[in-house]
């Protein structure tokens, strides 16, 4: 027990020296995430049935950390079928391989964007929620009902999943979660749910007034979805960014920059620093992360390494990078070298911590001896 609490304490450290701008001890290993998905997958369990019952994944998400070097916890779990299928859910719908699909789905129509605009909350309560969850399209006593016994499930899964993952964190000795709450781009809010990828891009030109209005309404809805009970230095809200990869470069500037800017600078006023996952290709608009407040973590899935640490790397936080599809298709020679090409290029100078570029969702989408033989690299092999 001295033995883990010992490794707890040095992979706190090694964390506090990045956030803190000092060089730690080596590379830590910061988002190797493994969905519950391919955790039940790696324990050869049933798909499907696992995610009914999760005080039953203990033991499932266990292998994971046996396995695969980390110094924080290696797992995330953010979804599970039992509160969508008693809400009747048209966003997120089991798919027939086990998986919560996200279909293309609106519940906003564009001539009530002034309706939003006046009183997003309402508007979301009264009818958005309704038409995305089917089993709230019902009088108001029976749509209680439901709400009720759907924030239910939702709080005792997870209440499940935070205790699993809380004697993991102590038996292993990981360093404390990265991340202690999620919310929005205001934009990608609009678009996901509200009005869909086809319905927002649409909008941008038919609406624009309204749009910008939109986001404007739901900017304070974000940042209190962000902002935890006790906000922290060393742990971020995540945010991961959607819809600006395929915007034009004036349309992101109007449509989506001023809000999100708005949401992380409120946060990082309030003591938040938020984790952003910049999704897709972002090196249109790197220069605008730079204005973003200091000490901003930043995992990025594509773009190039050695510009972006130039233009970001002595102010804000960064990881990412290293490509899931190589594990799959590389050498394990390939892989690591591709491992310690990042870490030559990103960890001079600090602020930076080891991650691939998206989670890991499914066991075939890796070659497993790959990904141990990275991960076994970096926690030997990186250091100052």
């Amino acid at each position: 027990m001295t033995d883990v609490k010992a490794l707890q304490q040095e992979n706190i450290q090694m964390f506090q020296d990045v956030f803190n701008g000092k060089l730690p001890k080596r590379v830590p290993i910061g988002a190797a995430r493994f969905s519950s998905e391919f955790a039940i997958q790696y324990a050869e369990k049933d798909l499907a049935e696992a995610q009914w019952d999760t005080s039953t994944l203990e033991e499932i998400l266990d292998k994971v950390c046996q396995d695969f070097p980390s110094d924080t916890l290696p797992l995330s779990s953010i979804r599970f079928p039992s509160y969508y299928k008693i809400l009747g859910a048209r966003t997120f719908v089991m798919g027939s391989s086990g998986f919560l699909q996200h279909p293309e789905v609106h519940g906003l129509e564009p001539e009530e964007y002034d309706e939003f605009i006046a009183s997003p909350y309402d508007c979301i309560m009264e009818k958005i929620m309704p038409r995305l969850y089917t089993e709230l399209d019902t009088n108001p006593v029976r749509k209680s009902v439901v709400l009720a016994k759907a924030f239910k499930a939702y709080q005792d899964e997870m209440g499940n999943m935070g205790a699993i993952f809380g004697k993991l964190t102590q038996k292993y000795g990981y360093a404390p979660p990265l991340f202690s709450g999620a919310t929005e781009a205001p934009f990608d809010f609009v678009a996901d749910l509200l009005r869909g990828f086809k319905g927002i891009t649409s909008d941008v030109r038919r609406y624009p007034e309204k749009v910008e209005a939109a986001c404007d309404a739901v900017t304070s809805m974000m940042v209190k979805k962000g902002m935890p009970k006790a906000p922290s230095n060393y742990s971020t809200t995540f945010i991961p960014l959607h819809m600006a990869p395929y915007m034009r470069d004036k349309d992101f500037e109007r449509f989506f920059w001023p809000s999100f800017k708005k949401l992380v600078e409120d946060l990082a006023a309030a003591g938040q620093l938020t984790t952003l996952f910049v999704e897709h290709d972002w090196m249109r608009f790197i220069d605008y992360l730079y204005e973003l407040p200091e000490n901003t973590r930043m995992m990025f899935e594509f773009g190039d390494p050695k510009l972006v640490k130039e233009k970001l790397g002595k102010k804000h936080i960064l990881t990412g990078f290293y490509p899931l599809t190589l594990l799959k298709t590389g050498t394990k020679q390939n892989c690591i070298d591709k491992a310690k090409e990042l870490i030559d290029i990103l960890a001079p100078g600090g602020k930076y911590y080891f991650g691939f570029d998206k989670s890991i969702i499914t066991v075939d989408s890796v070659n497993i001896e790959n990904l141990q033989a990275v991960l076994q690299y970096v926690a030997e092999n990186a250091n100052y």
